[in-house]
């Protein structure tokens, strides 16, 4: 009888209410079944990793490797704004522009690629990756060779991985999930093969790590526009250059917003690494990575909603937005609560992960418990604003705070430690979440005007 009840509630959950919701909820749940073994398998990563080179080349690394991050951002926005216009295209049932939209795209992006990666290539004639990295003088030649590598892989995975935008678009990012899970299965195999048959290597270990995601994403791109997604294969018949210019008047403006992110969440490595050392940056993406936790879940969450607060606004329908947005608040209790007992467990956690050798403050684990909990709350209204195309406000509040957060983490850093860096950017984050929940009010109850309303 027990078992019928829950079959039954179990039923109706999937079945009942909006058909919005319905697509959100299926995602949802088969998001967390695939992002739990993922998540999982990303953190037997990190011992695996740091065992196979060593704290210090671990550092470097993910201190180099966040500046993949910092040029995914540079698609000028095409990214984020053809997750809202195929949206709309595909709520309007206009499939031809929708295919017309996603070609222009990859066209553009391939574009983009090629410059980005021209311009490293001269650039990197004249940098000295030891004193960016504040490296040991004889890793220079291996720094050299590693930064061609990984640089020349992310620019085709650059255009690769708008795949995912497609997928989001479409209401489907469970697939995206599945995409990352298979990455990171076949990342940690491989690392695991090398941990034993060859000494700890920068080279190798940036093979693994850049090459793996770059196969799967090929494979998906191809099993995915000659199945399903057919209809919205990009083709080069169908680029049309005066809809890049749509998907640019928004898409710059994301592109503003994405480089002041740049500053704002991704120059922490970079901080820690020079006012400290790169051995504080092993130490800080440890703790990172343990509350990143926190962000995986409520992504998990809120992946499906950008485009569901995209399609309900294009049809007018507010008062789904209104009830969307109070249940991800309810969430974020949840949030809280979860976090603070990953904040107390975290010392015991840190042992019996990556044993006593890394010491991590429990200061550092409480800024990055702050951190974690009040970025996933305004995230419930950003992906509201970026959703409706609103975010002329938000772009001005996100540069300014890029802006400050290097000096300020500089400022903190050398008071307090990698500490003093992370609390830099909760604050500034807290500053932002406080002005887009005034915005997200003022929108929803049809009160916006001027800046608020742009």
């Amino acid at each position: 009888m027990a078992m019928q009840k829950v079959q039954g509630y179990v039923k109706g959950f999937f079945s009942e209410g909006h058909k919005r919701t319905i697509v959100a909820k299926k995602n949802i749940a088969a998001t967390f079944l695939i992002k739990g073994v993922s998540i999982l398998t990303s953190l037997l990563l990190v011992p695996l990793t740091i065992h196979y080179v060593n704290p210090t080349e671990f550092g470097i690394w993910l201190t180099m490797s966040s500046f993949l991050t910092w040029f995914a951002f540079f698609d000028i926005g095409f990214g984020n704004g053809l997750k809202n216009k195929l949206a709309e295209a595909i709520a309007l049932k206009d499939f031809e522009l929708a295919k017309i939209y996603v070609s222009t795209t990859y066209f553009m992006l391939i574009m983009i690629s090629a410059g980005l990666l021209s311009v490293f290539f001269i650039a990197n004639i004249f940098l000295d990756w030891t004193k960016v990295l504040n490296a040991p003088v004889h890793l220079a030649g291996e720094l050299k060779s590693l930064v061609v590598i990984i640089f020349s892989v992310f620019a085709v995975q650059f255009v690769l991985q708008l795949l995912n935008v497609v997928i989001a678009a479409m209401q489907r990012t469970f697939i995206s999930s599945i995409i990352g899970l298979i990455g990171n299965l076949l990342t940690l195999v491989i690392i695991y093969v090398l941990s034993k048959t060859t000494s700890g290597s920068l080279i190798y270990l940036g093979l693994a790590i850049s090459l793996t995601p770059l196969v799967i994403f090929m494979i998906f791109s191809i099993i995915l526009y000659r199945g399903s997604y057919k209809a919205f294969a990009p083709s080069l018949k169908m680029v049309r250059f005066k809809y890049a210019r749509d998907l640019m008047t928004l898409g710059l403006k994301f592109f503003v917003i994405q480089v002041g992110l740049i500053f704002f969440y991704n120059a922490d490595n970079l901080i820690i690494t020079n006012v400290i050392s790169p051995s504080a940056v092993t130490s800080y993406n440890i703790a990172f990575k343990y509350f990143s936790v926190i962000t995986m879940v409520c992504s998990i969450v809120m992946a499906p909603i950008w485009p569901a607060f995209t399609e309900a606004h294009a049809k007018g329908d507010q008062e789904w937005i209104r009830l969307t947005v109070n249940r991800l608040l309810k969430f974020c209790l949840i949030i809280l609560i979860g976090g603070a007992v990953m904040l107390a467990l975290s010392a015991i956690v840190y042992k019996f992960w990556v044993g006593k050798e890394i010491v991590i403050p429990f200061s550092l684990s409480l800024a990055l418990y702050a951190f974690t909990v009040i970025n996933s709350y305004r995230t419930v209204f950003c992906f509201y604003l970026n959703g409706i195309g609103k975010i002329t406000l938000e772009l001005y509040i996100i540069v300014s705070a890029g802006l400050l957060n290097i000096p300020l983490g500089i400022y903190m850093g050398k008071l307090w430690g990698t500490t003093g860096v992370v609390f830099a950017t909760t604050l500034l984050c807290l500053v932002c979440g406080v002005i887009e929940t005034i915005q997200y009010k003022k929108l929803i109850n049809q009160r916006a005007t001027g800046i608020w309303n742009k």
